[in-house]
């Protein structure tokens, strides 16, 4: 055996082998294949169809017909490929298409048994997840039924299963139907999230907090309400002999520069005593093998825990983006007996310590994420599912969401609870990306019976399953217990009228929450979440008396948008981490134009109105609220589109770069969206069909590791310098003072020192002290940060509402010319160009930028990737820029 000295200084010892006595129960860890573990896929000649003993069958007559069916997939989908329904996501289809989460749905599979599995000691038919309340059944006999669509079905089947002709069939059941009398009956209600517009589901019974199941498809304030059904994710038959392998992981017991001291632990079932070899392999960052070790053990009947000692000298830790490397170790485990492999795997994981800062200060109780010693400020966005039906979520779809989130400069992302746990795939990504993963267990809003010990019991299976499944994962830096059950109860008048009503009942359901957030789910990751920590609520202060408390914990800011408070109030608010914020905007014109002809695009057409999705009052008029408070009226819809995006971008901004000024105080950024469920108006910065809006184009410069803010409010600009980088940094920073037209009133240029991961303000400059030429609607000031010549980050504060600026035509010249693989797009403005928007029309394309503003006597060159010939780009183009609506007066319509 071969140990290169500079990367591994011990290896485990067979006296060091830890042999932990077996107990029978199983562990539903995902099972590892290889060998004599054996798996068929049960993903072939599926069918559906509605039962005939069903309401709906009478009026839906084609769907009690069986039909081809996808699995994994949702009755919506299966539906839609026979073109039994409309599409649920063009015109308003949603209303009529209600009916469907109202119904029964019968799915059946004919299979024969693989050869090589019949004849193994155990076959378990296994489902990764059923979409929810199901009762399966296989070759006629009953054999379970589901009730939690985040769960995994792993059922002994062996003494049914027949070589040939083999029948398995689930009735899946409405989680609607099937809650609503026990909710119906209940003397006093638990608060909902969001009432059905339409009918199918009373508005004072809301049933969607009693289901274990993903609570947006009952609708949400960025998507519509499909309340589907489904086998959503895989389905197989596992089989095995004497010996199987139930979990595989890689403990970290202690790490840091010089040293990482290490656990191999695997858990396996043995049906009897029995001797085994077990090869391990490690391999470094780079491919490399590093280790390879052969240990030989012996097996109790039943269930056994080894735990193999490892050591790696000088280790290269895995950081987040902008911070180090996403170092990623494989480590190869092949278990055999005697030359008979048993089972085969290989475990990816990063070296990292994480942990979560809450010391108490000057200002109150921090907030915020320290990776290998070194403190973390978070940038980033919030994350909700990808699509109303999950199986439509490619792989490619998500690395391109999670690359745009890189290339934005983002560090972090929160998965937030209303949605599902995602795919292997997703979390892969933020590995190697090195995107930190805030996830939140799925618990989107409202008031859950968690007093209920079966409720309980069911939701700790759960997390005990998806926290086995993804600790090895080193973006995964936080589990959160649920998004705003607990400010809801304490500061939305929930907790309140509840006691009003029933006081026993109401500290009933505040002791079971506490118990299932409190304590349940804190127990479960911390004794098998790899050391991530936990926290109980978002917002919150870890079950402290104030949940949404600007001083401590975490903070949802919702004043500004649901709140109607002015955008500029983003800067009188400085949280310790700011974990939700967020403006609404409407996706880019060709989305648009997927679900609504150009004759509806009206701010009042029912089919625009059936893709604003904010209930809580008219989005579309909120939307025009905060545009006309700062921007001109929008005389078409396709201004108000520019103009919702030119809102919601600039507005993030400012409290983005609030935040990042206020470190250490404020320790994280993460607005809400990142991404959009179907295509509409949404908080999103990149829209359905992978889009990036304004804002996103924007986050990736108020993100960026070297950042100066220029924040004007109440007469006075504060300007300020941030660095994320590890290392002081030598610059200069420039302060103009200009007017639209170009005349630079004050050019000062100064030496700049900016400290490792600081934030240091340069200068106040009130209003009163500008120069005497200074006028409030034709002067800006400008704020950027110099590296050898070269401006690497820059800020520009207006004294005024933009729709009280002169902005005068800027005279914009844009050229086109072809370059060997790509085009090249020159800009150049004489006068100032603010707020410059490119678009190709219906043509595919690409810009390395977007949505900015160029100073008086500026040019820029954006790199224009597009299949499109040069003669149709240059036809196509189209420029748009704000003094361009400046002088439209108000219009009746949009």
């Amino acid at each position: 055996m071969d140990l290169p000295r500079s990367s591994l200084r011990r290896y485990f010892h067979k006296a060091c082998l830890a042999l932990i006595a077996a107990s029978s129960s199983l562990i539903m860890a995902a099972p590892v294949t290889g060998a004599t573990t054996r798996v068929q896929n049960l993903s072939g000649s599926w069918s559906f169809r509605l039962p005939h003993s069903d309401p709906a069958a009478a009026s839906y007559a084609k769907a009690t017909e069986w039909h081809t069916a996808q699995v994994p997939g949702h009755v919506h989908t299966d539906l839609l490929a026979h073109q039994l329904i409309a599409d649920p996501y063009v015109g308003d289809a949603e209303a009529a298409l209600q009916w469907i989460g109202n119904a029964t749905w019968e799915y059946r599979l004919q299979f024969d048994l693989d050869e090589n599995i019949q004849q193994a000691r155990h076959q378990d038919l296994v489902f990764e997840g059923i979409d929810t309340f199901a009762d399966i059944y296989l070759n006629g006999k009953k054999i379970a039924t589901t009730d939690n669509a985040f769960r995994r079905w792993v059922l002994p089947a062996k003494s049914l299963l027949k070589k040939r002709q083999n029948e398995l069939r689930l009735i899946l059941h409405s989680p609607i139907q099937r809650l609503l009398p026990q909710v119906q009956a209940m003397p006093f209600k638990l608060a909902g999230n969001y009432p059905s517009p339409f009918g199918d589901e009373p508005r004072d019974a809301m049933t969607g907090n009693f289901a274990r199941k993903p609570g947006y498809h009952y609708g949400w304030d960025w998507g519509p309400r499909y309340v589907s059904a489904g086998i959503w994710r895989a389905v197989k038959i596992v089989s095995y002999d004497e010996v199987f392998l139930q979990d595989f992981h890689i403990q970290q017991d202690r790490l840091n520069s010089q040293r990482a001291e290490l656990q191999a632990k695997l858990e396996l079932q043995a049906d009897q005593e029995t001797q085994i070899d077990l090869d391990l392999r490690i391999l470094d960052p780079d491919g490399k093998q590093i280790l390879s070790k052969n240990v030989q053990t012996q097996l109790g009947k039943g269930h056994n825990q080894l735990a193999l000692p490892l050591y790696i000298d000088q280790p290269r830790r895995w950081y987040p983006h902008g911070m180090g490397e996403q170092a990623l170790y494989s480590v190869r485990l092949s278990i055999r007996k005697g030359k008979k492999i048993i089972t085969e795997t290989t475990k990816r994981t990063g070296l990292r310590q994480v942990e979560l800062a809450r010391e108490k200060d000057q200002w109150g109780q921090a907030f915020g994420f320290v990776i290998n010693g070194v403190p973390v400020f978070a940038k980033g966005a919030n994350v909700i599912p990808f699509d109303m039906f999950p199986n439509r979520v490619k792989p490619g779809q998500i690395r391109a969401i999670l690359q745009s989130a890189k290339e934005a400069n983002m560090n972090m992302l929160r998965l937030w609870g209303g949605g599902y746990y995602e795919s292997d795939a997703f979390y892969d990504m933020a590995d190697e990306l090195g995107l930190m993963l805030w996830q939140d267990f799925m618990f989107g809003g409202g008031v859950v019976p968690a007093y209920d010990p079966k409720f309980r019991e069911n939701v700790i299976a759960e997390a005990r399953e998806q926290i086995l499944r993804l600790r090895s994962h080193p973006s995964i830096v936080l589990w959160c217990g649920n998004n705003e059950q607990e400010t809801a109860w304490k500061d939305w008048g929930i907790g309140q009228k509840l006691t009003e009503a029933n006081p026993i009942f109401a500290a009933h359901v505040w002791a079971g929450y506490q118990t299932l957030f409190g304590k349940d789910l804190r127990e479960q990751v911390t004794r098998l979440g790899a050391g991530v920590p936990y926290w109980s609520s978002s917002p919150g202060n870890d079950l402290a008396d104030r949940a949404n408390d600007s001083n401590n914990g975490d903070k949802h800011y919702w004043d500004v948008w649901a709140g109607s408070q002015a955008i500029e109030s983003y800067l009188s608010e400085t949280p310790r981490f700011m974990s939700e914020f967020g403006l609404q905007a409407w996706p880019v014109q060709s989305t648009v134009d997927a679900f609504a002809p150009r004759s509806e695009q009206s701010s009042d057409s029912p089919l625009i109105r059936a893709h604003q999705k904010f209930l809580a009052g008219d989005g579309n008029q909120r939307l025009l609220h905060y545009i006309r408070a700062n921007y001109p009226e929008p005389k078409t819809f396709a201004d108000f589109i520019y103009l919702s995006q030119l809102m919601q971008a600039e507005g993030i901004e400012l409290a983005a770069l609030h935040h990042r000024s206020s470190k250490p105080r404020t320790m994280g950024s993460l607005y809400w969206q990142l991404n959009d469920v179907w295509p509409g108006a949404s908080w999103s910065g990149i829209d359905y069909f992978g889009h990036w809006k304004a804002l996103h184009f924007h986050a990736r410069r108020f993100f960026a590791p070297l950042a100066v803010a220029a924040l004007h409010d109440k007469g006075i600009t504060r300007i300020s310098a941030v660095s994320d980088l590890l290392q002081d940094q030598a610059l200069e920073w420039r302060l103009r003072i200009m007017d639209v037209d170009g005349k630079v009133l004050r050019d000062e240029r100064l030496p700049l020192t900016l400290t490792a991961n600081s934030a240091i303000e340069l200068a106040q400059i009130s209003d009163a002290e500008l120069p005497p030429a200074s006028k409030a609607d034709t002067t800006f000031i400008v704020a950027e940060l110099i590296r050898d010549g070269n401006s690497i980050a820059r800020s520009i504060a207006y004294l005024q509402a933009s729709k009280q600026l002169a902005l005068p035509d800027p005279l914009l010249e844009a050229t086109i010319v072809a370059e060997a693989d790509h085009y090249r797009l020159h800009l150049h403005a004489t006068k100032l160009a603010r707020a410059i928007w490119l678009d190709f029309g219906e043509h595919q394309h690409s810009l390395s930028d977007n949505a900015l503003t160029l100073l008086p006597g500026e040019s820029i060159s954006l790199r224009l990737d597009s299949a499109q010939n040069l003669t149709t780009l240059r036809d196509s183009l189209r420029i748009r820029h704000l003094a361009q609506l400046q002088a439209i007066p108000a219009a009746t319509s949009h």
